[in-house]
């Protein structure tokens, strides 16, 4: 599974961004299509951040698994539920088990400045996004991605 991540705090637009990256409201198959591609990819795009939505890492494999999706974007907060700090950890805990379950990381958009202990050759930093327009952020997260 190829993973698109976006990681930021509360308030920094993870919902909005992604939104406005897949059309998605809450939970959907999406067509993308990718620069390097000449056919959409199939897409499983998911709103709301893992943590604050209670889902555990095999809730969401299962979940995804479930779509027959080619690739997945969702949302992380950097931080642990501090409710359930086992079930709901940290970013780079999710991103961990993720890749355990062989999933590539394929992009990791951090909103804000927190990334939440995640690192990943193609991760970048989105300071701004918490201010600018949802939009710009966006354009800037699709060109990252290698998006059309």
């Amino acid at each position: 599974m190829d993973a698109y991540i976006l990681i930021g705090n509360a308030n920094t637009r993870k919902a909005s961004v992604l939104r406005s990256l897949s059309g998605c409201f809450n939970r959907s198959v999406r067509e993308i299509q990718l620069q390097s591609g000449r056919r959409p990819v199939r897409f499983y795009a998911r709103v709301g951040a893992l943590q604050a939505t209670h889902t555990t890492v095999e809730e969401f494999v299962q979940e995804v698994a479930r779509s027959r999706c080619e690739a997945v974007l969702f949302c992380l907060t950097p931080t642990a539920l501090h409710t359930d700090l086992m079930d709901y950890p940290d970013a780079q805990a999710y991103v961990t088990a993720l890749r355990e379950h062989g999933w590539r990381i394929k992009g990791v958009a951090v909103l804000g400045q927190d990334s939440g202990g995640v690192r990943a050759p193609n991760l970048r930093q989105h300071v701004l996004a918490p201010t600018q327009p949802v939009n710009v952020t966006a354009r800037d997260v699709r060109a990252q991605f290698g998006w059309v």
